[in-house]
């Protein structure tokens, strides 16, 4: 049976999305970092349709996706020089940013916050979409909620079924994790989430920054998507191993292979043998990023009861991939 909610993105089913968000439904869409879920966001109702649909917790504010400054201005109520300076750096691109919310765009969008994270999408189907609807548009990534991130249609299907009036298929996103966002909505602009565009490419732009402090990451749920401890996580048994941990993990995957289980690894350089489904991930930070879900997402897809992910540097260069896998997985208990 044809399955008539996924389509491949087309100038007709571009439309046809268009029309369905501002007729109050639901469209699965692909961005450059991974896929969205998107409704209109000046409609209360709608967004509701969002959260119902990942089951997600309305504690979590969304993000608010435009087609450019000037669109962004439609849901803001103001728009400082540093706003202006980042998104003429960095916009269309994997940047988002918090700053107040104009008084129209509804209390459920922002989790009651007088903020809104805003951001222009560089990918060319979100952006036609955008430009067709001519309306802001919700959209987290189209998941259920703390599950694996979807980096291409197939993994939208698989988590959302149904739940999506429609689902456009772009491909593969090329970015493959979520985007940076920075709050710019207190006297020092806060990095709230790490992604592609680093602290140091910022601050290139616009000065030193502050990075969300530990005291504060209680509040991180509230203040940007995708900061609870566990995210972006599959349904297996997950964990991260050093490479100088390997007898440990080697010991942990044993267990699972004398009770018949199956177990995946994401590894570099330190390969755990006898596993089932080893994935060799790349040693650049921006390629394993790409990788990274897709991989996740075919290890579930085996049936693997556990995945063992040998842990990437934790520095500035690996900062985005370091955050995600921290959520995703628990350390490895070595006792």
């Amino acid at each position: 049976m044809k399955n008539t909610h996924l389509v491949a993105a087309t100038p007709a089913t571009i439309a046809r999305a268009a029309q369905i968000l501002r007729d109050g439904g639901l469209v699965a869409f692909p961005t450059e970092t991974v896929y969205g879920l998107g409704a209109n966001a000046l409609d209360e109702s709608a967004v509701a349709k969002i959260f119902a649909a990942k089951e997600r917790p309305s504690f979590n504010p969304l993000i608010v996706h435009v087609a450019d400054i000037e669109a962004a201005h439609n849901v803001l109520l103001a728009w400082p020089e540093r706003a202006q300076a980042l998104a003429k750096a960095f916009w269309p691109g994997p940047l988002t940013l918090v700053l107040p919310k104009a008084a129209h765009v509804p209390a459920r969008v922002t989790a009651g916050l007088p903020t809104v994270a805003v951001r222009a999408p560089a990918h060319p189907i979100a952006q036609a979409m955008l430009q067709a609807a001519g309306i802001p548009i919700a959209a987290p990534s189209a998941n259920l909620f703390t599950q694996i991130s979807p980096t291409q249609a197939e993994h939208v299907w698989k988590s959302l079924g149904e739940r999506a009036d429609l689902i456009l298929d772009g491909g593969a996103s090329p970015v493959g994790i979520e985007s940076t966002v920075l709050s710019l909505a207190e006297a020092s602009p806060i990095l709230l989430r790490p992604g592609t565009i680093s602290r140091a490419q910022i601050e290139a732009v616009i000065g030193p920054i502050e990075v969300l402090s530990q005291t504060r990451t209680d509040e991180a749920p509230r203040l940007s998507p995708g900061m609870l401890e566990r995210h972006y996580a599959p349904r297996a048994e997950t964990r991260r191993f050093a490479a100088h941990q390997q007898n440990h993990a080697q010991r942990l995957a044993a267990q699972f292979m004398a009770r018949g289980q199956r177990i995946g690894v994401l590894y570099q350089s330190t390969l755990i043998a006898g596993t089932q489904h080893p994935i060799k991930m790349p040693d650049r930070p921006d390629e394993y990023a790409q990788q990274l879900y897709a991989a996740l997402h075919t290890l579930e897809d085996t049936g693997c009861d556990l995945i063992l992910i040998e842990a990437v540097p934790d520095d500035a260069a690996w900062s985005s991939v370091h955050d995600r896998l921290q959520r995703a997985s628990q350390a490895l208990d070595v006792a």
